[in-house]
Formats: structure tokens, sequence, C-alpha cells
């Protein structure tokens, strides 16, 4: 058997990390393969590191441009690889658009699909949403995180034979990775812009959808929101900013809010850190929401909808919507709520276990690649 694991942004790269780590084990024969969708040199050298990842076979070097030329220009290119190598098999996560045009090619030349985190549903018209519904008809593995997503998918009409509850492979990145990222002695300084940073005295903000940088209201509300947020709690605002973000932020005029702290992209230990040790969250991401859960730490999502809703139902996530004051009140409530995180789901390690959550135990990359091994090999 030959497999192709293929990722295009950082989340990506996080998430098939366990994923990848258990192929080595099983010593499997993969390469990997790296669309360059989101792609900043630093950045992913900083990730791929951090992670002991093998680097990939083939870099693609999409960038960034409009949902249709990013992923018609991964399906020219990524067949053209799929044609060499020859691959039995393709290990894909998510939603990206690297998602769906790595699917379609391998799909039209008969190569099984596997999809890690499927079954996700936001039920808005979001392009995420797209690329997750078409990946998952196209898919003969599905890997959902809880049977909240396998019911779902079963009611879409997907064999339930295709479906596997495995957890969520965020879950084992974070368990893994944590340690690492405790003994830092201070959290990171964000190359020295975020310095003396006191646990739980500051809050962290991050946004980087389409559907909020792209409009100007949007971020402007969410900026505000993360002004006033932080002066009414007596927090720090450290935001590490997306290069996305940053040049909608001048395209747009916006000033700036002075209290709010905009610094690099940081690496993922130094995330993970930044996440831990926040007072509260405010995030359009949804990976984010689900570590922020698995952290403990209280979460605002700045969105209409989420397709994390056990995130929501465990107490630790609130959906706030883009207006200004909708993300301040939400902000006030998490902060005052009691939240009782070990009353998390079935899969997860129970109360004793500090990472307690609703996405399982830090084993769905193993239990992942032993159901391929034992279904194809």
């Amino acid at each position: 058997m030959k497999i192709s694991v293929i990722f295009g942004t950082r989340p990506e790269i996080i998430k098939l990390s366990p994923v990848i780590r258990a192929l080595k084990e099983e010593k499997l024969n993969f390469f990997i393969i790296h669309t360059n969708q989101h792609y900043n040199e630093n950045m992913d050298e900083i990730f791929l590191k951090e992670l002991a990842l093998p680097k990939a076979k083939y870099n693609l070097n999409i960038g960034s441009g409009t949902h249709g030329n990013m992923t018609g220009r991964m399906l020219i290119e990524v067949e053209k690889i799929f044609f060499k190598e020859k691959p039995d098999l393709l290990i894909v996560q998510g939603d990206t658009n690297t998602v769906l045009a790595v699917s379609l090619a391998a799909s039209k030349l008969g190569i099984k699909i596997a999809h890690v985190e499927a079954g996700l549903r936001s039920y808005t018209k979001i392009p995420e949403e797209i690329n997750r519904i078409l990946t998952d008809r196209i898919s003969d593995f599905l890997f959902a995180p809880t049977e909240k997503q396998n019911k779902i998918l079963q009611r879409e009409g997907i064999e339930k034979e295709k479906i596997f509850v495995v957890g969520n492979t965020i879950v084992d990145a974070v368990i893994q990775n944590s340690k690492l990222a405790s003994a830092t002695p201070t959290p990171p300084s964000g190359g020295g812009s975020a310095t003396s940073l006191q646990p739980k005295k500051f809050l962290l903000a991050t946004a980087h959808r389409e559907e909020n940088v792209d409009n100007k209201t949007n971020l402007e509300n969410i900026l505000k929101a993360i002004e006033k947020s932080a002066k009414k709690h007596n927090l720090k605002a450290i935001y590490p900013i997306h290069p996305r973000t940053e040049k909608r932020i001048k395209e747009f005029k916006i000033k700036k809010p002075k209290n709010i702290k905009f610094i690099e992209p940081v690496g993922y230990l130094d995330m993970l850190l930044l996440m831990k040790n926040a007072k509260v969250i405010l995030t359009d991401s949804g990976g984010i929401q689900e570590e922020a859960c698995i952290l403990h730490t209280p979460c605002v999502t700045m969105r209409e909808a989420t397709e994390r809703p056990e995130t929501v139902e465990v107490g630790g996530n609130i959906i706030a919507g883009t207006e200004t004051e909708k993300i301040v009140k939400s902000v006030d409530k998490i902060l005052t709520k009691k939240i009782n995180w070990h009353t998390a789901a079935p899969l997860s390690g129970g109360a004793e276990s500090p990472y307690s959550s609703p996405f399982g135990k830090g084993n769905s990359g193993k239990s992942i690649v032993e159901i391929l091994k034992k279904s194809i090999t």
C-alpha cells in the first residue's frame, strides 16, 4: 500500500501530525504533498520543525487566489503527481480548498480517500462547508470526531460501513505537545513584542476567516469588541495577526486599537502556551475552539454558527456573531459562568484527565492508521 498525505495550511499540518507519526511507527509507505495553499516559509518551517515531521516530497506553491483559481491549479498539479506516484490511498483533513481539490483528483483516478474530521456541519453557505460536504460524499473512509458527526453523515445517506468514530486528532496534538510547550518558563514573547504576560491576565484574539476579515464592517466590529472586552475586564489583548488580516486592515484603512498588542504569527508550541494561559479566547477559528475546550480555556466564537457544537454543549464556548456589543456581552457571560469541563463526553479520558473534552482520549491518530491498515493492506 502506498499512501499520500496532503495538507495545505498550518491547521492541517497540526491535525495530521498524529496520523503521520502513527504511519511512521507502523513503517507504512507514505509520502507528503504540501499544496502551500496558505504559504509562509518561516511559519511553515517553524511548524514542521516543532512537530518533528518529515518534509514534504512535493511542494505545489499554490499560494493565494480566488477559490476557483486555487482549486483548479491544485487539481492540475496534484493529478500529475498521482500519475507519477500511483498512490493507493489519499489522507486529507478538514475543510480547505486543498482537501476538496486533491480529493476530486483522487476520486477521478480511483484512489481511495480517507477524510479525517468528517461530518462537521455549520449549516451555512461558507466555502469551508461546501468543501466538507463534497469531500464527505466522495470519501471511502470517513473519520468522524464524535457520534454527532456519525449521525449527521448517516442522515445524509453515507453508508455506515464507511464511517468510523475515532475522536479528533487535535486532542493527540495538544497532549503530545503541551508538556513540551509548558517547559517554556513564561508565555511566548512573539518576537519580543508581547513580553511579561502573566497567566490569566490577558485576552487572546484571532480572526482570519474570509467572511470576517474580507468584510470591513465585520473586521471593524471584531477589533472594537476585542478592545472593549480587554478594557472592561482589565486584561491585556494579544493578537497574533494572520497575514491576510493584516493586509485587509491596511486595505480598509482601519485604525488599529492602541490597547491591542498585534504580534507576528507564532509557532504551534507558543500558540498552545498562549491558549493555555489566556483568561479568555476570542476567535473565528474552528481548530482554536476545539483546542480551547481541550485546554479548558473559555472561548467566544466570532461567527454566526459553528461546526463544533460540542464546545458549546459543555459550556466552554459561546457563539457571539460579529456585532461588537454581542461579542462583548458574550465575553462577560463566559467569564462569569461556571464551566464544568469534566462533564465532557463519552470519548474523553474521564474527570481524572486534565484534557477531558468531547473529542477523545488522544489516540485518534493511531486508531485511524490501524483501521486503514486492516482495511487496505
